[in-house]
């Protein structure tokens, strides 16, 4: 019964105190006092006879029933944040999380088609190596690199094999002849990324060269994959990074690397909460982008 529930204002003092784990953080970003969100919170405890902190010299720590009680808090109010977003006219807005080098070098490209087919649809995306949370981060999809299972309660959908091609500037590879053979492909500058795969591709091709970490170093693919674009060395990428850059010209796949992954690109959605229609439409979209996009051949 309503009459039941705890008053609202106490629950969102707790769940902005559980993002923060800190009172006046909390209070910042709800535009009152520390002493009122601190007051809020002890009357929440009380009202249900669990305490939900752990109160420490420095901070602020979850109780077991605590961590609990926050997550289907938490969830409670992305929820109610989505209804409300639902009854705005014409809004449809989607929350997405992806890699950076995958909005830099995929999905930004093809958001003219998404626009174009679907108009209405607000995505908002959130481009981050970490592991979003789809309920204290309010996100509705997430694309990701890895291997089933993600977790129970996470519905996946496969976009992309992880076939990594080794490719350079055709202006690089001018006076040689495709594909390289292994002597040529260790002789040539490297460009590394945070997935640091030169080492395994060059064991894996009994080079013996053991310089694995010569070249120059980028914490993104994205930006390994510009500075091949630019002719300063080769870059190791999967295959759907960089399908437009060689139908372009800019690029050309210079090797194809023998890596056994098992990990692909995934789509995750949560299973069990009914999404909208405006979700719906974008998940049937990156599915179906995704199979119209298949990386190219490496040589015609």
């Amino acid at each position: 019964m309503l009459s039941q529930l705890p008053n609202l204002n106490g629950l969102k003092a707790f769940e902005a105190t559980g993002r923060h784990l800190n009172f006046r953080a909390a209070a910042q970003e709800l535009g009152v006092t520390q002493g009122a969100v601190a007051q809020q919170v002890r009357a929440l405890e009380a009202g249900l006879g669990v305490m939900l902190f752990e109160r420490h010299s420095k901070g602020l720590s979850f109780t077991s029933a605590g961590r609990s009680f926050h997550g289907r808090i938490s969830e409670a109010f992305a929820l109610m944040r989505g209804a409300m977003e639902d009854l705005r006219p014409g809004s449809a807005r989607v929350i997405i999380s992806v890699p950076p080098s995958f909005a830099a070098k995929w999905l930004i490209p093809n958001l003219p088609d998404l626009s174009a087919a679907h108009p209405d649809i607000d995505l908002r995306v959130m481009a981050t190596d970490k592991v979003s949370s789809f309920r204290t981060d309010g996100i509705d999809l997430a694309v990701r690199l890895g291997s089933p299972p993600f977790g129970a309660s996470l519905q996946e959908h496969l976009l992309f094999s992880n076939d990594i091609l080794a490719v350079a500037a055709p202006s690089l590879v001018r006076d040689c002849e495709l594909p390289l053979s292994v002597s040529e492909l260790a002789a040539l500058p490297r460009l590394h990324d945070d997935h640091d795969l030169w080492p395994l591709i060059l064991r894996e091709c009994d080079t013996g060269s053991g310089e694995g970490a010569r070249g120059m170093r980028f914490n993104q693919t994205a930006l390994a994959l510009d500075a091949a674009i630019a002719g300063q060395g080769v870059a190791l990428s999967s295959g759907f990074l960089v399908s437009r850059d060689l139908e372009s010209g800019r690029l050309a796949v210079v090797a194809r690397t023998h890596l056994d992954s098992s990990s692909a690109l995934y789509l995750l959605h949560r299973k069990g909460v009914q999404r909208s229609s405006a979700v719906l439409r974008v998940v049937h979209w990156l599915r179906d982008m995704a199979g119209k996009s298949s990386p190219l051949e490496p040589h015609p």
